[in-house]
């Protein structure tokens, strides 16, 4: 009869095999059907629920111009595009919050690294950095029309009231979670000062600051939208926050639901386009995402 003993290296060398096949299993690329059953079929889907409950929802509201049916939504859109104006709107209002989120990054990185590595800058103004970020965006919106007046500086300065907080508090969060360990490594291959920040401390840091920067696009878009409503003025052209304010103005529920799905239509590709493939480069580069 066979002997079944095996040695202790034998059995390590087992247990190892076995967690690099778990690790270094074959994902390949997605096939065009799986990423059309996984990807694509599944916000169609929900999209289609939408407009179903829509359309069956209209004719029951008592007030037809209180809710709109989807075909005048779609005439809205179809007009607007005819006359050149729906990109303008969309241009308008991106533009302004691309370039305001920019500069809350610029400012809100720095303010971050600083309050988490310095006490006294915490203790002063950590916690206000907290109960701004709690503060609604659109309180921001008459303070910066009596200080700058009817202009775009006014719209940037709503955006970085709104998003600096969020971009600074993300960062004292990710550095907070960064293991002592890793900083104690990196100052003795000589990693300290900037060199320590840039290679040891960003990096380690990244999921909060990431999710810090999301957050800090959803307050610089609402900040936007809060501001474009509010203060209106014909140099500033006319941007998706304007757009829904001129439909409430004119009682036009069409337009309205417009401003609302390019609102929400615009929300939903920065996140695609910028924020989601951010999230899973730094999940995938900590093994936390099996590439695919």
């Amino acid at each position: 009869m066979a002997s079944t003993d095996t040695t202790p290296a034998q059995d390590a060398g087992s247990v190892e095999a076995g967690l690099d096949a778990l690790e270094t299993q074959a994902t390949g690329r997605p096939t065009l059907r799986q990423t059309l059953v996984n990807k694509i079929l599944p916000p169609v889907i929900a999209l289609a629920v939408v407009l179903v409950v829509w359309t069956l929802l209209y004719p029951v509201v008592d007030d037809p111009s209180k809710l709109p049916s989807p075909a005048a939504v779609g005439d809205t859109f179809k007009e607007a595009w005819l006359q050149g104006d729906l990109l303008g709107y969309i241009w308008t209002s991106v533009s302004r919050g691309l370039l305001g989120f920019f500069f809350a990054l610029l400012i809100g990185t720095p303010l971050g690294l600083i309050v988490a590595r310095v006490k006294f800058v915490r203790a002063a103004i950590g916690p206000i950095l907290s109960g701004l970020q709690s503060l609604p965006s659109v309180a921001w919106v008459p303070p910066a029309v009596i200080w700058l007046g009817l202009n775009n500086s006014m719209m940037y300065a709503v955006i970085l009231l709104g998003a600096v907080p969020s971009i600074a508090n993300g960062l004292v969060s990710g550095v907070d979670q960064v293991p002592p360990l890793f900083l104690r490594a990196g100052r003795t291959m000589g990693a300290t000062g900037v060199k320590g920040i840039w290679y040891v401390t960003l990096p380690a840091s990244l999921p909060g600051y990431v999710a810090g920067l999301k957050q800090g696009w959803a307050f610089s878009w609402r900040s936007l939208m809060a501001a474009e409503i509010i203060a209106q003025f014909p140099d500033l052209g006319v941007g998706l926050g304007q757009l829904l304010e001129n439909g409430r103005t004119n009682s036009d529920m069409a337009m309205v639901f417009e401003a609302i799905l390019l609102i929400l239509f615009v929300g939903i590709a920065i996140d695609l386009l910028i924020f989601s493939p951010l999230e899973r480069w730094v999940l995938r580069s900590r093994g936390l995402l099996v590439k695919g």
